[in-house]
């Protein structure tokens, strides 16, 4: 389970440039924002992005302490249900994207994952993982640690997309505010 630390990169999954719709404010007097998700716990966040720059749904942003080149500040963090309905439709192509390009943090959870108590493994927590292949998992890594997606749906036929059954846990725990077990998001 991650730490509360803060995310430093984010990808934009909505720009509202006149802010936000149902601001009861004047157009003129709103700030636009950027809604975007960590690339790191995967924190939904509001964002205020410097004036002028171009910002497209899909970028990655840095929004670490040092210099911002899109990012003016770090609003808020946000819940699922605060996202606009473009940001929810845009959600699973931005994570699916996160744990590709992460591809080797995602395997390491497949070869290091443990129990959570004696009756619940890390792995029964991703969907489609019963105690069968629960056990072929942690055989085959027992074996040899995976080394990537394709060399564990190789070695364990009944998971040919790894990955996708990682994004599902992560987009479940990010939709899912009462979700007691957070493997790849912070609460």
């Amino acid at each position: 389970m991650k730490s509360d630390k803060k995310e430093v990169n984010a990808l934009v999954i909505d720009i509202l440039p006149k802010g936000y719709v149902n601001d009861p404010r004047p157009v003129y007097k709103r700030e636009p924002v950027v809604l975007a998700v960590g690339s790191d716990q995967f924190k939904l966040l509001e964002l205020v992005p410097k004036a002028g720059v171009d910002i497209q749904i899909h970028d990655q942003v840095y929004i670490g302490d040092s210099e911002r080149e899109k990012i003016e500040r770090v609003k808020r963090r946000v819940g699922y249900e605060e996202l606009t309905h473009a940001a929810k439709l845009e959600l699973p192509y931005a994570v699916e994207t996160i744990v590709r390009e992460q591809e080797g943090r995602f395997v390491e959870f497949f070869n290091k994952s443990i129990s959570i108590t004696p009756k619940l493994h890390m792995l029964h927590l991703l969907p489609g993982i019963g105690k069968k292949l629960m056990w072929e998992v942690i055989e085959q890594r027992n074996r040899k640690p995976f080394e990537s997606y394709a060399d564990i749906s190789q070695r364990i036929k009944s998971m040919p997309h790894p990955d996708k059954m990682v994004v599902n846990r992560i987009l479940h725990e990010i939709e899912d505010p009462e979700e007691k077990y957070h493997l790849f998001t912070s609460k």
